[in-house]
């Protein structure tokens, strides 16, 4: 069997209109070409989500190479403001358009591309894993996670694991992420009294509670950085009374800020220091405080080694380009892989994900083929090797 043409597959993936959590036929487009190939295909569904599990070579092999990817994507927006119909997949001036086509149906198309032509031409000793989800773009809670979930109820592991979401800022092979920082959502509630705004004495305005405790947690520094992370940020996102009325004190304020944090933090501490803050200026206000904390994920490192020394000589191979090690960036499934198995990011250049004429390049997509084909290549060799 011959591998299929990433471009082309590509093309064909962006045809299929996955907006989360629709499966669109990406799912089964793959899984025939994946079954064709000697691949052991399993459908790992849940909830309303479609998710698909494919392995080469045998169950529980302790060299066993995964990637992780995703076929749903966001929605186009207006359809009419594309260049391209954002489903058309079409090839030209040199890249591939349409909805998928950074972020990252094109990934998926490369390693999938690479995976068929290395089982088909040099059978590994080992097992070469893909687990594909559809679900990264939504709530994340039924894609990646559910196929991890399944595979540990069925006896089914990877030794390591690459993500194919797009890495690269502006040039094909610079940047390869070793970790992400955590992120974390609080949506604050002030409560305290309404009345006349003529008559404030009687009235508890839980306004300026909320100005002050929102100035303090802005003004924070939280840390300056660690030594494979930036420092971690805090952006207030939104604040709100609903209140339309001029001469009305309002009885309750919200207000909602992100934390992007590195690993000086877990989730914990900072939710603690967000209460601890928040019951300081309640003594000295009256208002009370409700505070819910939503976690995407913590964060995480997978420390230079073996997995990422991996991936950049291939990066740097195939490409001319030494990649740097980063955890910049948001959140991304590798959250839920990393307490599995070392994983790290290598993918695309991401400039045009999820804008309008979102495209990849032509050249770029065959580049990061030959990566990923290079990268099961060398593991098994490396692996073969050292069992030796």
């Amino acid at each position: 069997m011959t591998a299929p043409d990433p471009v082309d597959l590509t093309s064909r993936l962006i045809r299929c209109p996955s907006v989360t959590p629709d499966e669109g036929g990406a799912l089964e487009l793959l899984q025939g070409l994946l079954a064709d190939a000697g691949f052991a295909c399993t459908r790992v569904d849940r909830g309303e989500v479609a998710n698909l599990f494919a392995r080469f070579g045998p169950k529980g092999h302790p060299r066993s190479f995964g990637f992780n990817g995703h076929t749903d994507v966001v929605p186009p927006g207006d359809a009419a403001a594309w260049r391209e119909p954002p489903f058309s997949g079409t090839v030209r001036d040199g890249a591939v358009w349409g909805r998928g086509a950074a972020d990252m149906k094109s990934g998926v198309a490369a390693f999938v591309s690479a995976a068929i032509d290395l089982v088909t031409t040099a059978p590994p000793d080992g097992a070469v894993i893909l687990a594909i989800t559809g679900d990264e773009e939504g709530p994340a809670r039924d894609g990646t996670r559910a196929i991890l979930d399944w595979m540990a109820a069925n006896g089914e592991a990877m030794s390591a694991c690459v993500v194919g979401e797009p890495t690269c800022p502006a040039t094909m092979g610079e940047m390869i992420k070793i970790g992400r920082r955590g992120s974390l959502i609080a949506r604050l509630t002030a409560e305290g009294i309404q009345g006349h705004s003529a008559y404030p004495q009687h009235a508890r305005n839980p306004l300026p509670a909320l100005v002050t405790l929102l100035d303090r947690l802005a003004r924070h520094r939280l840390d300056t950085g660690t030594a494979h992370f930036e420092p971690s940020t805090l952006a207030l996102t939104t604040i709100d009374t609903g209140n339309p009325a001029t001469n009305v004190i309002p009885a309750t304020a919200r207000a909602t800020l992100n934390i992007r944090f590195n690993d000086a933090h877990s989730s914990d501490s900072l939710a603690e220091w967000l209460r601890a803050a928040a019951d300081r200026v309640s003594a000295e206000s009256g208002v009370r405080f409700g505070l819910e904390i939503e976690v995407s994920g913590e964060s995480f490192l997978t420390p230079p080694g073996p997995l990422s020394d991996l991936v950049a000589r291939a990066v740097e191979a195939e490409t001319g380009v030494a990649p740097v090690l980063s955890t910049s960036g948001g959140t991304s499934d590798a959250r839920f892989v990393r307490g599995h198995c070392p994983v790290v990011e290598f993918g695309l250049v991401g400039q045009t994900m999820h804008q309008t004429d979102e495209r990849a390049a032509v050249a770029d997509i065959r580049s990061l083929t030959a990566i990923y084909r290079r990268i099961l290549a060398d593991y098994f060799a490396e692996v073969s090797a050292t069992s030796m």
